[in-house]
């Protein structure tokens, strides 16, 4: 338990300036630097759009026909994978 809270503090403690999304450093200052092409970043982005477009889609059909909220739970594996195609490419990966 004694580490946990170390985690916490150091997380709590941390400049906002380190955890901006905007930041390519490292905490250790260590450069960021991407391991994909431009391209390859486009492809991503636009994965994560339309797969996300996808997803809305499809759960707008879902509540807009009535069907059991139940059914609208795997939707959460599709916004997931919208999100990480965003994800990866924001952060060059």
């Amino acid at each position: 338990m004694p580490a946990m809270t170390h985690v916490l503090l150091q997380v709590s403690g941390s400049s906002h300036s380190t955890l901006s999304p905007k930041s390519h450093e490292d905490s250790d200052g260590e450069t960021c630097i991407s391991n994909i092409s431009p391209r390859e970043r486009r492809k991503r982005l636009f994965g994560g759009i339309l797969q996300f477009a996808i997803t809305l889609i499809i759960l707008a059909a879902l509540m807009a026909t009535g069907v059991d909220r139940l059914w609208r739970l795997p939707l959460l594996l599709l916004f997931w994978g919208a999100a990480s195609g965003f994800f990866q490419w924001r952060d060059k990966t």
